[in-house]
């Protein structure tokens, strides 16, 4: 399972970070660029290879949820936050896998830019629910809570504390049941 935040992320900004990133959904002329930084920001090029097999696969990708940060005057990503279709109960939700910052901006602000930019897209699309496998000590910052709690789980064992939900809309029920990510995730 690939996680959706387990690189480095920017927990704290650094004092000489950007006053505010810029953001903006993901052009196709950023894929090279992208696939550079989730090289970069992971230990392996799997991240990069889940991104390229979810851009591919049409049930999966959804137009305007894919997430970069940059520098002002700068256009090259930075940063990166990627929603994709999964299901639970039947019921369509999103999966916020990867997510990632170039080692040398991180805790720099870039990282939590491109997720608050990717939720927001998400919301104004009339999504619901969107689960994370990441860090219990970062994504509460965006709104996520225990996926337990809403009655959600992971087809792999994982902590509770790792395994996160946000309701977009808290106004309408949000489906029960164990996720199903995108055939791309394996698993």
């Amino acid at each position: 399972m690939h996680a959706g935040g387990m690189s480095s992320h920017d927990s704290a900004q650094a004092p000489d970070a950007p006053a505010a990133w810029r953001t903006r959904a993901e052009r196709h002329d950023d894929a090279a660029a992208l696939r550079d930084l989730l090289v970069a920001g992971f230990p392996t090029s799997e991240e990069a290879d889940l991104v390229e097999a979810l851009r591919a696969d049409g049930e999966a990708w959804i137009e305007g949820l894919s997430w970069i940060a940059h520098a002002d005057g700068d256009p090259r990503p930075v940063a990166q936050a990627l929603l994709t279709r999964a299901h639970v109960g039947g019921e369509p939700v999103l999966a916020l896998a990867p997510c990632a910052t170039l080692p040398a901006q991180q805790r720099r602000g870039a990282g939590s830019a491109a997720i608050r930019a990717a939720l927001a897209a998400a919301r104004e699309q009339g999504e619901n629910l969107v689960v994370v496998l990441g860090h219990a000590e970062y994504y509460p910052r965006f709104g996520f809570t225990p996926a337990s709690g809403v009655g959600v789980t992971a087809p792999f064992d994982v902590p509770d504390e790792a395994f996160l939900a946000l309701a977009l809309a808290p106004e309408r029920p949000t489906p029960r049941g164990q996720i199903a990510y995108p055939p791309a995730f394996g698993v």
